[in-house]
C-alpha cells in the first residue's frame, strides 16, 4: 500500500530517534498533556521483533492460532484487532495509518518507521554517541535536543526536556500539516 501524504488530511509526525534516546518515556510524559488540551492523538508503533498481544491459552490466542485472520477481541474498556502478515517482511505504514483514521484523531504519531517518507520530530542525545539523522533525512523537520548540535537549515530546534514547549509544537502541528504534507524540506 502507499502512503499518499497530498491526499492524508489527518495530520502525520514521525517521532525519529536511536535506541536509548527515549522516546518511549516522551512520549508518555507528552501524550497525558495532549489529552488534556483536548487533543485525540493516535500512535503507530513499529516493533523490531516478533511481539505478541494475546496470551497462550486465551480463547482469543487459540481462536488466531486456529486461523482467524483478523481477530477482533473486545470488552467495555478496549478492543484489540490482531492481523497475521506472515508474507510481509515489515510493516506496512499506509495500511495501518488506514485502521487508525476512521478514529478521527487530531493527530497520528508515527514510531519506529525511521525509513517512511512521512515529516518527523527527531529526538537526539548528543551523549548516546549516535549521528544526527537530519542531515541526511530530508523528512525531519525540527529536532528535539539538550545538545548543541549544528542542524540543517529549514530544521527547527526543540528543547527536549521542556515538556510544555513540545506540547505547545505538537498542538500547532495540524495546522502546519498542509504545508509540511507537499513533501521533503527542499520541496517546500
Amino acid at each position: 500500500m502507499t502512503l499518499s501524504l497530498e491526499t492524508l488530511e489527518t495530520p502525520l509526525l514521525g517521532i525519529a530517534a536511536w535506541s536509548g534516546t527515549g522516546k518511549t518515556t516522551l512520549l508518555e510524559a507528552l501524550l497525558p498533556r495532549l489529552s488534556a488540551a483536548g487533543m485525540h492523538v493516535a500512535v503507530i508503533k513499529h516493533a523490531h521483533h516478533a511481539f505478541d498481544v494475546d496470551q497462550p491459552g486465551k480463547d482469543s490466542h487459540r481462536l488466531r492460532q486456529a486461523g482467524a485472520a483478523p481477530m477482533l477481541v473486545a470488552s467495555g474498556k478496549r478492543f484489540a484487532l490482531m492481523m497475521e502478515t506472515p508474507e510481509q517482511e515489515e510493516a506496512d505504514l499506509a495500511a495501518l495509518v488506514s485502521h487508525v483514521l476512521p478514529l478521527s484523531p487530531d493527530l497520528i504519531l508515527v514510531e519506529g518507521f525511521k525509513a517512511w517518507p512521512l515529516p518527523k520530530l527527531e529526538l537526539h542525545r548528543h551523549a548516546l554517541g549516535k549521528p544526527l539523522m537530519a542531515p541526511d533525512d530530508v523528512w525531519v523537520r525540527a529536532v528535539a535536543t539538550p545538545d548543541d548540535v549544528a542542524l540543517p537549515t529549514g530544521v527547527e530546534r526543540l528543547p527536549l526536556d521542556d515538556h510544555a514547549a513540545l506540547v505547545a509544537w505538537l498542538q500547532a502541528w495540524p495546522e502546519r500539516w498542509p504545508a509540511m504534507r507537499r513533501g521533503p524540506r527542499e520541496a517546500t
